[in-house]
């Protein structure tokens, strides 16, 4: 039993069975409750980011699976995720069960901080731990089966997510104790969801049509996209900064490089995509905004403020050119997040190396590090391209073997049988999986199209009726663009 009090100041105690009196900060307790609360806007956020890059017909899914991943996850939390990431008597690669369905998890010194308790530690984890396999799921839309993806989270988490926050994280982690420097989340969010997400694309296969027709590809709402990349810096705020732990100058230092990164990417790859097309694109934007932030990840509690400027600069620009790769190796990411987040992560992994500062660390008045190259500390980038590569690696290898596990599972198997494929990708698989829309115009133009073929003794197929490409370069996304030939339906 552990006696909880509270001094005259309002200031949390705990006593332990040992006797030892732990005090807590209620300052950096509520910091860190506000920072959950800003990432877990994050989620519905990637939710409407993806929604808004795809075709209308595939809207729906992205949004539902933003709060559908949060609550599996959640539990998945619960159950053992928390232990398995972050027990003291875990391994160097995984936890243990110390800590099953959070038992002993309240008052106790968290591992982060011990100026909070580890239920505080706990929720705000949990944040992390659910958004990252969401950012992976874009690479389901418009082809993907939506039933099992339940099912794939919650092995996902538990086989790919909780061994990497491990590794990384966790005073026992292999990464940890050989010096990487990750503050925020390089590899366990960014380089495991991003490879997680080419997994997926190589084990679905193409859409119909991808790479062999001159598709134009084009957000079908470039409202969300802009909404959804709002959703993400805003949260980004309590992702970085609140990852110091405390509500110090070190959280502070986090949230104006993370400022500071994504506004010079957005900036860099608009400038990019202007070059192409001579038009300023809002989508180029985002997608760099958002390249931004994913580079600055890891080194937020590090780096100094000029050096966020060259971060948003390389993320912008690097990001931009590997949305390329799909067209070189011929693999179809729907969403770029292979382009967008791994590639990103490993790029603010490297520069981390570079950059990193023992002073800018020491903003807490508590953590000690040596530095990167800006400190003349060389092997740094040794331990950095160690833990990118071990990312990358583990998290492919094990998403596909999940992916193949699930496909011989009745039931489990997320890519489409062939006879059906053609016909869920024409309706769209909000039509063919949820029954549902994310506009009613959708469901009145495919009513329209069918009355229109039975008048004229057309049979569609359960196909939209033809329509006409219009050629449209767009970075950062793949979602084609149609335009019905003859009167337009649109809603109020």
């Amino acid at each position: 039993m552990v006696n909880v009090t509270y001094d005259a100041s309002g200031t949390l105690t705990t006593t332990d069975t040992d006797g030892v009196v732990h005090v807590y900060n209620n300052g950096d307790i509520a910091w860190t409750l506000a920072a959950t609360a800003l990432v877990w806007i994050m989620i519905p956020g990637v939710g409407y980011l993806y929604s808004g890059l795809l075709r209308r017909k595939n809207a729906l899914g992205q949004i539902y699976m933003g709060v559908m991943i949060l609550a599996v996850v959640s539990f998945q939390w619960f159950f053992w995720g928390y232990s398995l990431a972050f027990s003291e008597t875990g391994s160097k690669y995984i936890g243990d069960l110390k800590y099953f369905g959070l038992k002993g998890v309240l008052d106790a010194p968290s591992m982060g901080s011990a100026r909070i308790p580890a239920i505080v530690f706990c929720v705000y984890q949990l944040m992390f731990a659910a958004i990252t396999p969401m950012l992976a799921a874009g690479a389901f839309a418009e082809r993907g089966r939506l039933g099992p993806v339940p099912v794939f989270v919650f092995m996902w988490s538990t086989l790919v997510y909780d061994p990497i926050a491990c590794w990384t994280w966790s005073a026992n982690g292999w990464a940890f104790i050989m010096g990487g420097l990750d503050f925020a989340g390089g590899t366990p969010v960014h380089i495991s969801s991003g490879t997680a997400a080419l997994a997926i694309s190589i084990y679905l296969g193409k859409r119909k049509g991808w790479g062999t027709e001159r598709l134009s590809y084009k957000p079908h709402n470039t409202s969300f996209v802009i909404l959804g990349t709002v959703f993400l810096w805003f949260g980004w705020f309590g992702f970085n900064g609140g990852s110091a732990l405390s509500a110090n100058l070190r959280a502070a230092q986090a949230c104006i490089v993370t400022n500071l990164a994504a506004s010079v990417g957005g900036l860099t790859w608009m400038l990019w995509d202007y070059r192409l097309e001579k038009k300023w694109s809002a989508v180029g934007f985002c997608s760099g905004a958002v390249s931004g932030l994913v580079a600055i990840t890891p080194a937020s509690g590090f780096v100094g403020s000029p050096a966020a400027v060259l971060f948003g600069v390389m993320a912008g620009t690097c990001c931009n050119f590997a949305t390329q790769l799909k067209f070189v190796f011929g693999y179809d990411d729907t969403l770029d997040i292979f382009a967008s987040h791994a590639i990103g992560g490993i790029v603010g992994n490297i520069l981390t190396a570079l950059f990193a500062q023992a002073s800018v660390a020491g903003f807490d008045g508590i953590t000690v590090i040596n530095g990167g190259w800006i400190d003349h500390h060389y092997i740094q980038l040794g331990y950095q391209l160690a833990d990118s590569v071990s990312g990358v690696a583990y998290s492919f290898v094990m998403t596909t073997i999940i992916l193949w596990i699930m496909h011989f599972i009745p039931g489990c198997r997320l890519r489409l049988n062939e006879d059906v494929s053609e016909e869920a990708q024409a309706v769209g698989m909000d039509d063919y999986d949820m029954g549902e829309f994310a506009y009613d115009y959708v469901g009145l133009e495919q009513e329209l199209a069918g009355e229109d073929s039975d008048a004229l003794g057309v049979t569609t197929g359960g196909r939209e009726p033809h329509h006409v490409h219009q050629h449209h370069h767009d970075s950062g996304t793949s979602s084609v663009e149609e335009k019905k030939e003859g009167p337009t339906v649109t809603s109020a």
